[in-house]
């Protein structure tokens, strides 16, 4: 029996696009209606075409574009600086089981940190410029990164690693052949999240002590109760934390080319 696709493909075959745009106007359509009709109060939830105004208005004069570059900055070497160490570390400790029997206390106890809290020190450490964000926010992927590399390495499949070393491979060998393809998928299920995440450390951090960023324009909207800007720069957040998740999925489809599709998973 043929299946219905629902993946990349959509419904039926249709593109996913094409569904998705209809959805999205239903949302602002909704936010634009509830407003109106004042069941939702305008004071706390916005008007939908002031906040459009207010992008609008930031990308055309170019005010934005200061702010945002910072929080790029940030977010960006707070997701390599934090994925980096995550796959070193996890894949140290996967392949060492005494360090990891050493380790995983402390390891533990650090994940479990509220790690926001940190922000302060990070600030007294690096001052308030764009290191501490990135500090935070390296602490905040870290973690996300290293329990993926970490168990993606310990769900290597004992009898493949016997045949290699049958065949003669060596540990440099097995890291680049066996260990490494093994742990990416896992490190790319990862790094979806860390995206959101290095964002996150940057504009808690901006938001803690800065005078730049799109964290800083929030804080001082927030401070004028201008709820429009503060949805504004929410939104725009979001759209360039779209655009780096999917920078990541076109990475991962060019490293990941012989992992099947749903598609071709669903015919076998």
């Amino acid at each position: 029996m043929s299946k219905v696709r629902t993946s990349s493909g959509g419904i039926a075959g249709m593109p996913s696009a094409v569904l998705q745009i209809p959805i999205l106007a239903v949302l602002i359509g909704s936010w634009y209606g509830l407003t109106e009709t004042n069941v939702l109060p305008k004071f706390f939830f916005g008007e939908p075409f002031k906040v459009f105004g207010v992008i609008w208005a930031w990308f055309l004069s170019g005010e934005i574009f200061p702010h945002l570059g910072v929080t790029l900055l940030e977010t960006v070497l707070a997701f390599l600086f934090g994925s980096g160490l995550g796959l070193a570390v996890g894949l140290w400790l996967a392949l060492s089981p005494t360090a990891s029997r050493l380790a995983d206390p402390y390891i533990k106890a650090a994940n479990a940190m509220p790690r926001v809290v940190l922000a302060p020190i990070f600030a007294v450490w690096f001052g308030l410029g764009v290191w501490s964000k990135v500090a935070l926010g390296v602490t905040l992927v870290f973690f996300i990164v290293f329990f993926n590399v970490y168990q993606g390495i310990r769900e290597v499949s004992p009898v493949l690693l016997a045949n290699a070393r049958v065949l003669g491979a060596n540990a440099a060998q097995l890291l680049r052949t066996v260990y490494l393809p093994s742990a990416t998928s896992w490190v790319f299920s990862s790094l979806h999240t860390s995206v959101g995440m290095a964002f996150v450390g940057a504009v808690v951090g901006e938001y803690l002590g800065s005078s730049r960023g799109v964290g800083y324009l929030i804080l001082q909207a927030e401070g004028v109760f201008d709820i429009n800007t503060v949805f504004a720069g929410m939104l725009v957040l979001t759209a360039f934390a779209l655009v780096l998740d999917q920078v990541v999925a076109i990475v991962e489809k060019r490293l990941l080319v012989w992992r099947p599709t749903h598609g071709e998973t669903e015919k076998m």
